[in-house]
């Protein structure tokens, strides 16, 4: 496949998983946010919140792999995604504050019957990345984290189809989660802690908080001509 035909395919994917997340789970879910005043911080200086050393790198690899930076946009690690999906583990949604957690648990209903696990979001990571870490081990000698890009890639589709069982966890529903959250963490308002610097609105051309955006609603097929504007009142 050429690099341009590449590129395209990687921003119908960006913006298709746009369309695909709800706007109320991204603002229902955030609880630990930035001052305005208080600069992104840096990916490589920063210190997990609710993840250990070893969770920490599994999940660095993990969103490298779901939004590499190896094409026109930004990648998972540029916007500090990461960093958005830790401090989700220490909000409403990591701790399944506002969601109805009383049994039975039906195994195989439709979605629509809602979620089904007694574990909550942070309890579901901590036991996928602890079982996927053993996976890796016992059946492909190596960490997740030093296998190569092809290895990884495998691993987590593995997951997403349940072609891999666990004893204590969902790998879907863990890769579910996983997924969910670094779409979350690409798109959302960076003072959720992803999204760095705007990187992914300036891409897309989603202009943000702007408050001179309305007049632009029916200009379809039009760039917007100003860059994307901030909670925090940062401009792009």
């Amino acid at each position: 496949m050429s690099a341009k035909l590449e590129n395209a395919s990687r921003r119908r994917f960006i913006k298709g998983s746009l369309m695909t997340i709800p706007a109320v789970t991204v603002g229902s879910a955030v609880s630990l946010t930035a001052d305005a005043e208080e600069p992104p911080p840096s990916l490589a200086d920063y210190e997990p919140v609710y993840f250990d050393a070893e969770e920490w790198q599994f999940l660095l690899a993990a969103c490298d792999r779901l939004i590499p930076a190896d094409g026109e946009g930004p990648g998972a690690l540029e916007t500090n995604v990461p960093i958005f999906i830790d401090r989700q583990m220490e909000g409403k949604f990591g701790h399944a504050a506002d969601w109805y957690m009383k049994g039975p648990f039906p195994e195989g209903v439709s979605p629509l019957f809602g979620y089904q696990s007694p574990l909550t979001p942070r309890e579901v990571y901590r036991k996928g990345i602890a079982a996927t870490r053993r996976h890796c081990q016992n059946d492909l000698e190596g960490d997740f984290r030093k296998l190569d890009g092809e290895a990884q890639d495998r691993v987590l589709m593995q997951l997403e189809q349940g072609e891999i069982a666990f004893d204590d966890v969902s790998a879907s529903q863990f890769f579910a989660f996983l997924l969910q959250n670094t779409k979350e963490g690409y798109f959302a308002d960076p003072i959720h802690g992803g999204n760095k610097h705007m990187a992914t609105w300036k891409f897309i051309g989603f202009p943000g908080a702007r408050g001179s955006y309305r007049e632009w609603v029916d200009q379809h097929d039009k760039a917007y001509p100003l860059g994307p504007v901030s909670l925090t009142g940062e401009r792009g």
